[in-house]
């Protein structure tokens, strides 16, 4: 609704992952450099993870890209509340396996004839789950066991396992030790600064047509950051909020009582991160500490 009156090309801050507004942050440049590398490299699991809303599935679209181009095939699971056959299903449709799907062993018979194929062409193959933090510990001895199938020459399978905090945790267990030991790279995003939020903002805004941000002035940049704890999901939501509230106001430039109304309206009464007390001197872990007011 607001393109036309402040002049962009298309929505800045669209909840979509979309790789062309990725923001080139340190964090994400490392990020995505480890998951290109672990999959060049055949490395067998990677681990990327972070909190709600931090970028984890855009870091995980700029990785389909990436292996678009590269021609490497890659299955893609975002549904983690599976069983082990419904697991073994959707990895047979979405490699286009000849068998029998609802077998899981004719399914284990064909990938692994698959992927020893393309090894021997030279090229690999991947397999990628968001919210892995859900999975249960069945599909996940099953992931496991799956990272087994290697060759002198690496892993056949690369798997990225994407999920919140929980799924460190997870790995944390005993029972997941196995697990947890052939994880050789691990990639962690979180929440902007506010140098990081002010740029966020300002990349945005450029790439869909506004070169030299003049819409939140500088007292407002250090509220949004504030207000969204640098999580970019949260900014995306507050911006484009503010943007919408701004144009029904005609007005050119937000303000803090926008924000204000923005806020209110958005629930965000108490901060959306909890702080986590440093555990104390016997090692425990500390203690939750009540989410400050805005």
């Amino acid at each position: 609704m607001y393109k036309a009156f402040f002049g962009f090309s298309e929505n800045p801050f669209s909840l979509s992952p979309n790789p062309s507004f990725l923001y080139r942050s340190q964090q994400h440049e490392e990020a995505l450099a480890n998951l290109i590398y672990g999959v060049q490299s055949r490395k067998g699991f990677i681990a990327l993870t972070g909190e709600v809303g931090t970028g984890k599935t855009t870091m995980l679209e700029c990785l389909r890209d990436f292996l678009n181009n590269q021609d490497i095939l890659y299955a893609s699971l975002f549904n983690s509340r599976l069983t082990v056959e419904q697991f073994f299903e959707m990895i047979a449709y979405d490699l286009e396996l000849g068998c029998n799907r609802s077998s899981k062993t004719e399914v284990l018979f064909s990938l692994n004839q698959l992927l020893i194929d393309r090894a021997n062409q030279g090229t690999t193959t991947v397999l990628i789950v968001d919210e892995a933090h859900h999975l249960d510990w069945d599909v996940l001895e099953e992931i496991r066991l799956l990272g087994n199938l290697e060759t002198r020459r690496g892993k056949l399978l690369q798997i990225v396992l994407s999920g919140q905090p929980e799924l460190d945790h997870k790995l944390d267990a005993p029972e997941y030790r196995q697990l947890k030991q052939r994880i050789v790279l691990r990639c962690a995003l979180r929440p902007f600064g506010e140098e990081e939020t002010t740029s966020y903002i300002a990349s945005r805004l450029a790439r869909a047509g506004m070169p030299e941000q003049t819409v939140f002035p500088v007292e407002l940049l250090g509220e949004i950051h504030r207000r969204s704890q640098g999580i970019p999901r949260l900014i995306n939501s507050i911006c484009d909020n503010l943007l919408l509230t701004a144009f029904a106001l005609e007005s050119k430039t937000a303000t803090i009582a926008m924000l204000d109304e923005v806020t209110a309206d958005m629930r965000l009464t108490e901060l959306e991160v909890p702080v986590i007390r440093p555990g104390g001197e016997d090692g425990q872990p500390g203690l939750r500490l009540p989410t400050p007011r805005i």
